[in-house]
This record gives structure tokens, sequence and C-alpha cells, in this order.
């Protein structure tokens, strides 16, 4: 019988959001962590390394995932509907050198990255892992930063994700981090698994105790604050888009020095810049529509992450830059438009042009801010249908996961979806399964059992085991 979860509670959820990760440990007995290393070297020595089929092969590990202390993490950060993502894959260190610093792409693809907790990772530990068995290290703080000129390697203030078996570090997607070196030598495995949300938060899924934000009290980050960027966070979990608007009195000289920080060098800067602007209402507003079509990339792209805390004020602006002809322009007013929600309603026409738009990037940028608006219109379902035969295979698992995000809403994409288990791209195929169980209706589950009985895979048969 599972046990319900246990929540993080608001000191736990305001680490999460300043430093980007958490260091929490499971309850099983030392002998269950002990039992599944074992396994993991069996499997390692004898099959290799099973990727994606971490979990099936060794079946155990759902037992971890199912733990109150994990399924509570998960609840709290990315609400009860959260996804367990197709993608998986077991981590062996036996290097006694340090890993470069680095975030993890999208299984080789590159997409605009979100502030707001949409995704996050588990990193489980199965050994006592020792600083010196080499564990992973994150950089705190660091997963709201796209430049890694400031991540070098012998940057100070690292954080290590060691401590007795059963220790998992849940860390936002997006935080810089890295292995460190195992001078044991002895085999240190991390099993990494990816989860994302399907529903924008409406209220607290955490423990929530305190109505308005206040910083962790032994806050001591390396590089940089960003007291808007959390307190914005915050009001954004507590289930509040563009709650920071219209915060400011207007203030001529400020917004001139804010306008001029969205084109300072050191990211941070720019960064603390573009959410002030957000508080501003109409005025702040304009300043981040012209950094939107700044001639940098960089400052085009900062300028859309205050733009996607701005509220409904920035919606029109952001419709208007869909006709940009540079496409960076376009890509960084889609993804405020999708952080926006359900104000951006009124996009729906102006993005589903763009799914004939020539560049991949677009039309997958498109496809994502679909579902983050969760409309109930048929011209949003309808645009992912189109999706799902897109010639580019981020298009199409892209637009699975978000009809995912619509639910029983996204019934008209059936058969569609029904087509997509055919697809030869493994992540098609795979989110296409998750769309239709979140989408549930009778008529979705058969398809799902129907196919997963197909594609039955007895986890126990190996070449040393055949039948």
């Amino acid at each position: 019988m599972n046990q319900s979860p246990l929540l993080l509670n608001d000191e736990q959820m305001r680490k999460f959001i300043t430093e980007g990760f958490l260091i929490l440990k499971t309850d099983f007995p030392e002998s269950f962590h002990h039992a599944l290393t074992a396994e993991l070297n069996k499997v390692y020595d004898a099959e290799g390394n099973p990727g994606n089929n971490l979990l099936p092969r060794i079946r155990e590990i759902q037992q971890v995932f199912d733990s109150p202390v994990i399924t509570g993490a998960l609840t709290s950060v990315l609400g009860p509907n959260y996804m367990l993502h197709a993608h998986r894959h077991g981590h062996y260190n036996a290097q006694p050198v340090a890993g470069g610093w680095h975030k993890d792409s999208y299984w080789g693809y590159s997409r605009m990255r979100n502030h707001h907790p949409w995704w996050a990772m588990i990193m489980y530990f199965p050994q006592n892992t020792p600083l010196e068995l080499g564990p992973t290290s994150v950089l705190p703080g660091t997963q709201n930063y796209e430049s890694r000129t400031f991540v070098s390697d012998e940057v100070a203030g690292e954080a290590f994700a060691n401590g007795e078996a059963g220790t998992f570090a849940l860390i936002h997607y997006d935080i810089w981090h890295r292995s460190t070196p195992n001078v044991l030598g002895n085999a240190r495995f991390m099993l990494k698994f990816e989860f994302m949300r399907t529903a924008a938060p409406a209220a607290p899924t955490w423990d929530n105790q305190a109505t308005a934000w206040s910083e962790p009290s032994d806050l001591a980050l390396p590089i940089a604050n960003h007291e808007t960027l959390w307190e914005e966070t915050w009001n954004w979990l507590s289930g509040s888009v563009g709650s920071i608007a219209n915060s400011r009195k207007e203030d001529a000289n400020k917004l001139n020095e804010l306008a001029r920080e969205l084109e300072d060098e050191f990211e941070p800067t720019a960064l603390n810049a573009a959410y002030e602007l957000a508080r501003y209402g109409r005025k702040g507003v304009a300043a981040l529509l012209a950094g939107l079509h700044h001639q940098s990339a960089d400052v085009s792209r900062v300028s859309a992450y205050g733009l996607s805390a701005a509220g409904e004020e920035a919606v029109n602006g952001l419709i208007a830059a869909l006709e940009h002809d540079r496409e960076e322009t376009v890509y960084h007013a889609i993804f405020a438009l999708g952080e926006l929600g359900q104000f951006a309603e009124a996009a729906l026409p102006a993005l589903t042009s763009l799914l004939s738009h020539p560049s991949a990037t677009i039309r997958t940028a498109v496809a994502d801010a679909l579902g983050m608006i969760e409309s109930t219109s048929a011209a949003g379902v309808d645009g992912l249908i189109t999706c799902l035969a897109d010639k580019d295979a981020q298009v199409r698992f892209t637009a699975g996961l978000s009809l995912s995000k619509l639910g029983s809403t996204a019934a008209a994409a059936i058969p569609a979806l029904e087509a997509a288990l055919d697809d030869e791209d493994r992540y098609v195929r795979a989110h296409a399964l998750e769309a239709l169980r979140y989408i549930g209706t009778e008529e979705a589950k058969d398809l799902l059992i129907k196919s997963l009985f197909n594609a039955r895979w007895c986890t126990t048969t190996t070449p040393a085991d055949t039948f």
C-alpha cells in the first residue's frame, strides 16, 4: 500500500527556489540499497548500461520512486500529476578526474529553458557515496543562467550530493552540475530520472504555511541573488501568474537604469533588471519589448523572461513580435506567451499560423507553448495534431508532451496519437503513450493497453537466460 507523500515544507521550498536543489534521503534499510547496487553491478558487467530500459530491467528501482520522500519532493515542486519522462540513465563513475560543468540537454535537442520549475531531475545514489567516491556536484543558484562564463573548473561554492546509500538530489532541470573525482576507484552509480509537470500550478502543492515570499535564513550563493525572480517563482508555484505586474510606482530614472542593465554582459545583472521591469506595468513592458527586439540575442532572451512575468499587459506586444523577421525574436516571444498561460489565449491564432514556419525551432516552440497555455479551444488541439505529423522529430515529440497537459480536452487527437505510436523516434512514441494516458478516455485507454501489450518486453530475458 502506497504511503502518503512527505511534502516539502516552506523552508525547503525556499531553498529549492533559490539554490536550485535539495539533498534528501530515502528511508529504505541499508540491505535494500546493498541488494540494488549488487544487481546494478551484475547487469552492467553482463549486459552494459540498460539506458532507457533501466527501470524495467531493474524493477526494484520503482520502489525508490514510489517512496513517500521522493513522491513528496516531486509533488511539492511539480504538482501531483507529474510525469516520469521516458529518458533515464544510469551513470557509472570510476574516473579520478572531475567532469565538466554542464546543463543537461533535452536528449540531444535544444529549447529555451524555463525559470519556472516545469522540469526536475532526481539523481539517486544506491551506495554509500563519500566525497572520495565522486558524487555529483551542483553550483547553487545557477539554474537560471544560460551563460557559463563564470562557471569555471575552479569556481567556489559547489555543493555535493554525498551521503549514505539512498541519498538523492532533487534538482531544477537546468542547474549547472558535474561529476567529481572518484579517487577510490570503486564503482559509483548515480541513477538519473527526469520528471515534468503536466499542469501549471493552481495552488501550493507543498506543505505551505506562509503566504508571502521570504528568503531562506542561511542564504549564501556563490554568484548572485535574485530577489524578484525568486518572489515571482514562489507566487507562480502558489498559482499566481503575473503576480509581480504593476507592483512598483512609475519612476522614470529607475526605468532608464533598468533598461540599460538589460544589456549588461553579466547575466545575473541583466536577469534582475528584466524581472524588476516586469513590476512597472505598461512602461516596464515597453522597455522589455524594446529589449526583445534588441540586436543582441542575449538581451532579447533575457527580456523574454521579464515579459513572461509581466502579466496580461505584455500579451499584445508579444503577439505583434510574432511577425518579426528575426527568428530569435519570434522564438523568445513564443516562449513568453507560453509562460503567461491562459493570459495568452488571444495569441492562439497567431501561434498556430507559425506551424508552417520553415524553422523547426519555431514550430517546436509553438508546440510547447500550446500545451503551456492550456486552452480548451479546439484551435490548440488542432495545432498539436498538425505538429504530430511534422517532418521534425522534436516538433512531434513536443506535441505529445503538450497534449498530455491538455488531458481529456485533447480527445480529438487520439487518431493522430495512434499513428504516432508507430513513429520511428522513440520519444515520439513514448510521448504519444503519455498523451493517451493523460487524455484518459476509454478509447485512449484501449489504445494504450493494446500498444503496451504489443510492445511487451520481458525484464528477465537476457542472452544468458533466453527463456
